[in-house]
């Protein structure tokens, strides 16, 4: 199948109530609103395709990036092109597929934080501190983490808000995973408010940083 066929494929499964939920989330019009089964079935038929991966993304429609996230690989990605793939992009949530199939497990994954960390564009700031709130899970040993709360403390409450979500995830992660930090962390969030009036479902942890610390140390 070629990207036009598969682009009347992924037409044929759209969903009203997808369409309606990720235009909340702010998806622009060129959307089918295609479930996340359905993209992750088609992806499993097609396998990896690197260069049909970059055709769809190139149509710029969410489905189809979507799609493209899962059967392109990510050793044939620049980071010149990941940057202009990021830079694309208005929908998180395609920038967070992006993240987690195609950035995160890059051998290149530091330098790209480094460099998106003083990028100002939101979507590339936003997968900077993805990056960075993967770190402090996984290997924080060279980092300041001090320094990294001043930072959340000065920058999250002006920080735009597809930005300051992944930033919250590294306060929360810093108080769950450093003891030594968990404090301050605690202090940092009480004190900036972001996310204390969340609505959550029931059975979620509220993403305010206070709760979610306290409840993922209580499971530990």
């Amino acid at each position: 199948m070629n990207a036009a066929e598969i682009l009347s494929s992924l037409k044929a499964l759209g969903n009203e109530k997808v369409r309606t939920h990720n235009t909340k989330f702010g998806a622009g019009d060129n959307q089918f609103g295609v479930k996340m089964g359905d993209i992750r079935a088609m992806a499993k038929k097609i396998k990896v395709d690197h260069e049909l991966g970059k055709a769809l993304w190139a149509i710029g429609n969410v489905d189809a990036r979507f799609l493209s996230c899962l059967i392109m690989e990510p050793q044939k990605l620049t980071a010149d092109e990941l940057s202009d793939m990021a830079r694309s992009e208005k929908f998180t949530h395609v920038i967070d597929w992006l993240y987690t199939n195609l950035i995160k497990d890059r051998p290149d994954k530091e330098e790209l934080r480094i460099k998106w960390m003083a990028n100002k564009h939101p979507m590339l700031n936003r997968l900077a501190w993805s990056l960075t709130s993967s770190r402090i899970v996984r290997d924080a040993s060279d980092m300041d983490l001090g320094a990294l709360l001043i930072q959340l403390e000065n920058e999250m409450p002006i920080a735009p808000p597809n930005v300051q979500w992944t930033m919250n995830y590294a306060l929360a992660n810093i108080g769950i995973h450093h003891a030594a930090y968990r404090e301050r962390a605690l202090q940092i969030g009480e004190r900036l408010g972001i996310y204390r009036d969340y609505p959550v479902s029931k059975g979620c942890v509220s993403p305010f940083a206070p709760i979610w610390i306290n409840e993922m140390v209580k499971r530990q």
